[in-house]
């Protein structure tokens, strides 16, 4: 059964390199292994994410998001790093500093180097 599986995210990337820096360098996730066409990386204790290489797509959804145990100063660690937050002020969500409420949690979204958009959820 797949109950026992672990959940790999897989993301498309056209630049392998970037990606390879954006994930291993600015997230700070350790890499696991890699080949002409893809990159694996440790998420966590039991977590894994997975770039390959391949054309860029024109769907707009959250690929992969991370947990966080503090979402204010995660986004402030990153920020620092250089990555921009997406802010909304539209629609079902509403951004204040980065972080948006959703039920009983709190998330923030990024994108990678190829706009992938990736977040954090707390809580």
């Amino acid at each position: 059964m797949l109950t026992a599986s672990m959940v790999v995210a897989t993301i498309p990337v056209t630049d392998l390199d970037a990606a390879k820096r954006f994930y291993g360098e600015t997230l700070g996730l350790a890499q696991l292994w890699e080949n002409p066409a893809s990159v694996r990386f440790r998420c966590g204790e039991h977590s894994e994410l997975s770039v390959f290489k391949r054309p860029g797509t024109e769907t707009i959804h959250t690929l992969a998001h991370f947990e966080v145990s503090d979402i204010e100063s995660t986004v402030a660690d990153l920020e620092a790093k250089g990555v921009a937050f997406l802010d909304y002020t539209e629609g079902p969500l509403t951004t204040t500093g980065h972080i948006a409420q959703l039920g009983p949690a709190r998330g923030a979204w990024f994108t990678d180097p190829d706009g992938n958009t990736l977040g954090l959820r707390q809580g």
